[in-house]
């Protein structure tokens, strides 16, 4: 399993997954879920991905070199809007599903994929989308500014309770390490290294593409400074009065 999140907001979009593949208990791998095309000046798309890693790797292929959509052979380089790109990006979940997922269901597996896709195509909006196995979408809005795929429970308090549409670039990458920093102390199929992108609205570039470790000072930063805060504030808060003893 994995977390992937991304963030909507004025000043751009925040990307950011883990790197974790677990196949058993013992067997776990470390593999990059963040996927990147740029074209700087033009577009600047981000995808994460979520759920078996064979599809997903296969799906990101077909929109590298080309999939049949829409009577034409199609990539997400060439996409001329970013709805075009979570359709061409669903179009190739389906294509996999038609290759792979009758051989799938007769070993007892299921299709399992799920990714975000984000960014910027000149011409249009910052947009964020969320794909799912079957190859149908949502977008993330202003009252819904974020959008998650994988073990998304632990971190989503955090964004239900601070983002917004308002919210800054800075402020969004902070929330989104505290948001996978609650995902890692309680899920172990989540884990470092982290991959994070950040898209400026009206940049089509990515401003910030950075690889976070362990020892990575911000995140370090973040991860002590959340803790100690959160212990402070319990302690801090009042002692029920109505427990006896």
């Amino acid at each position: 399993m994995t977390y992937g999140v991304g963030l909507l907001v004025d000043e751009g979009v925040v990307m950011l997954s883990d790197t974790r593949t677990n196949a058993g208990l013992d067997n776990i791998s470390t593999f990059g879920k963040m996927f990147t095309v740029e074209i700087p000046g033009d577009r600047a798309l981000v995808l994460l991905t979520a759920g078996n890693l064979a599809i997903t790797q296969t799906v990101w292929n077909l929109l590298q070199n080309g999939i049949w959509h829409n009577g034409i052979t199609q990539r997400l380089a060439d996409a001329p809007d970013m709805f075009m790109a979570a359709q061409l990006v669903g179009a190739a979940v389906r294509q996999v599903q038609a290759m792979d997922g009758a051989a799938l269901a007769a070993q007892g597996l299921g299709f399992e994929c799920s990714l975000l896709l984000g960014g910027q195509i000149l011409g249009g909006p910052p947009r964020l989308f969320l794909i799912y196995s079957a190859g149908n979408f949502i977008e993330a809005t202003e009252d819904t500014p974020y959008l998650q795929i994988g073990e998304h429970k632990y971190g989503k308090p955090i964004l239900d309770r601070v983002v917004s549409a308002k919210t800054s670039l800075i402020e969004g990458v902070a929330l989104t390490l505290i948001s996978m920093d609650s995902t890692l102390r309680s899920n172990l199929s989540v884990g470092m290294p982290l991959d994070l992108a950040v898209i400026r609205t009206g940049a089509q570039a990515i401003c910030t593409r950075r690889r976070i470790t362990e020892d990575d000072p911000y995140y370090r930063t973040i991860r002590d400074g959340w803790s100690n805060a959160l212990r402070e504030a319990y302690l801090a808060l009042p002692r029920p009065d109505f427990v006896l003893g």
